[in-house]
């Protein structure tokens, strides 16, 4: 349990004292919504399906997820996809030219956009060999405008998930705002850390709907945190950040939550059948363990491989320029079709 942290030692002051904007939709909650005349926010009154705006709050999007992941709806916060959550932590919580961030390379690369693009310095303390967090490091780099910590995990691209007892001493001894990126959590045997949020009030966690629920398209993005955290997130938000159509579909997804059990059951025998697979392929060295939903493998020659499969029609990342990852590709598991054709053609290849 971690005593001694003040959210409001972190928010800017400005935001402390900022006045929200108040959109109609937010001023107006009434349990007979659909049997109301609305005259109050300029809109076409022609019904189309989306002819109003949507409800800035997301309310059913957020009861439904309530349910799933057995917490409250005010622990939770959806953006325009994960960038939009992680950007309105930045803006919050780090004043421009001042304070400063540490991300863990190799990692999601939007953080260190995100910082560039708020004028926050990026400290980067770069993975163990194992790709684990350097505990003793980060801490040592650690100053009064350290105000985020960016923990992915599962990682991307290294597919691994960190240490429990490593993100819990971070938890305890870092300050600021620890941000746990879980965009790949139902894939892993690794449980979530929403049940810690009551005991690590600098906890947040970051999830979404692009991967395991199969709703990239969508672009929403969950964050949970405390309520007070919660709070000042949602007093920058712009007021109607997850347009009706975004919110029509994943409730309905959310709604079919079995069909998604399935899937990602299906995702992660296909990974096992694929790591098997690619093992048996000469110029592949080593293929690395995976608690994500693609696998980080090491080549002989990225770039030649790349570009061999590139020409032969199949599309993957090459990761060779990131810290650890020297002629590492990074593969998504596809349909069992897709990953058959991606083995046939890597053992047509020399």
């Amino acid at each position: 349990m971690k005593t001694n942290f003040n959210i409001n030692n972190l928010i800017r002051e400005n935001i402390k004292s900022l006045m929200p904007y108040s959109s109609a939709r937010d001023e107006y909650i009434n349990a007979n919504y659909k049997e109301m005349i609305f005259l109050d926010a300029n809109e076409n009154p022609f019904e189309n399906g989306v002819n109003r705006y949507p409800d800035p709050q997301q309310n059913s999007v957020k009861e439904l997820l309530s349910k799933i992941k057995k917490i409250d709806t005010k622990n939770i916060l959806l953006g325009n996809g994960s960038d939009e959550v992680l950007d309105l932590l930045f803006r919050a919580f780090c004043e421009p030219n001042k304070d400063n961030i540490i991300t863990l390379p190799p990692t999601y690369g939007m953080y260190s956009v995100l910082a560039n693009i708020n004028a926050v310095e990026n400290i980067k303390v770069v993975l163990t060999a194992n790709f684990q967090p350097n505990v003793a490091q980060i801490l040592s780099e650690v100053d009064t405008n350290t105000k985020l910590l960016f923990l992915c995990s599962p990682n991307n691209p290294t597919g691994n998930s960190f240490s429990i007892a490593a993100i819990e001493e971070l938890l305890l001894k870092f300050n600021g705002l620890v941000v746990i990126d879980e965009a790949y959590i139902d894939f892993s045997e690794q449980e979530n850390w929403l049940n810690k949020l009551e005991e690590f009030p600098n906890l947040v966690i970051t999830q979404t709907l692009s991967k395991a629920y199969g709703m990239a398209g969508i672009r929403l993005g969950v964050c949970y945190a405390s309520k007070e955290i919660i709070s000042v997130l949602n007093s920058i938000k712009p007021p109607y950040n997850v347009n009706e159509l975004s919110q029509q579909k994943a409730i309905n997804r959310l709604l079919d939550f079995d069909a998604v059990q399935k899937e990602i059951i299906q995702i992660k025998n296909e990974r096992l059948q694929l790591e098997k697979e690619l093992k048996s392929i000469d110029f592949i060295e080593k293929v690395y363990p995976s608690d994500a939903n693609f696998l980080l493998i090491q080549v002989d020659d990225a770039t030649k491989r790349y570009q061999q499969l590139l020409s032969n029609g199949i599309v993957i990342r090459n990761r060779s320029k990131e810290p650890l990852c020297e002629n590492c590709l990074r593969i998504t598991v596809g349909t069992a079709s897709e990953n058959k054709e991606l083995i046939k053609i890597l053992k047509e290849i020399n």
